[in-house]
């Protein structure tokens, strides 16, 4: 563990580097879509869980989603710690975060699945649910970032900059709005987005 958060550390500095072509974008604001019939309905798509089981998104329906890539070598790591905690604050009122470890951005995600579930549950002890590592930039990204960063309306659509890129689902599976990396999970705008989505009656 002591060489994992060295490692870790290393990792920190690294990603706070001031941006170039390969690192982090600066905040900007959200970007919605008022056209949900419009958006792209991600329900349909098959995914593997962190454990290796397959499951399917449509098991989401009815619910609001936040799809989130993540790393856990980065310097944005730490909102894992904002994502538990939005995830406590809207769960039992029909809120699910879909975290996709990924290793495309400088290498930060290099860990095998067991070494990804248990960085998270020591770190953050991270309740919701984590996949299997994807792509989720260039020609073999995975179908269903493929769906989110080409086939979404507006401005929404393009290529997933960096770690911790968040893509808000409503819960009839259509995408409403992405927002940048370095948009915290606190942030107002965040949440007053998704509670606008949460399920009638929650």
């Amino acid at each position: 563990m002591r060489t994992r958060l060295l490692l870790l550390s290393l990792a920190l500095g690294a990603c706070n580097q001031a941006p170039t072509n390969n690192q982090a974008p600066k905040p900007s604001a959200s970007k919605t879509s008022d056209a949900p019939a419009d958006a792209v309905n991600v329900l349909k798509h098959e995914v593997k869980l962190l454990d290796g089981t397959m499951t399917s998104l449509d098991a989401y329906k009815g619910k609001a989603l936040l799809v989130v890539n993540t790393a856990s070598e980065c310097g944005l790591t730490p909102q894992y710690e904002g994502l538990q905690s939005l995830y406590a604050k809207y769960k039992d009122r029909g809120f699910e975060i879909l975290a996709f470890p990924s290793n495309d951005y400088g290498g930060q995600e290099p860990g095998t699945p067991e070494e990804i579930r248990a960085f998270v549950d020591e770190e953050y002890n991270i309740e919701f649910t984590m996949f299997d590592k994807l792509v989720v930039k260039g020609p073999d990204k995975a179908p269903l970032y493929k769906a989110l960063t080409e086939q979404t309306a507006g401005d929404m659509k393009g290529e997933v900059k960096w770690n911790f890129t968040k893509f808000l689902v409503d819960p009839s599976g259509n995408v409403v709005a992405r927002f940048d990396s370095e948009v915290p999970p606190a942030d107002p705008a965040l949440n007053a987005a998704i509670e606008k989505i949460l399920p009638k009656g929650s």
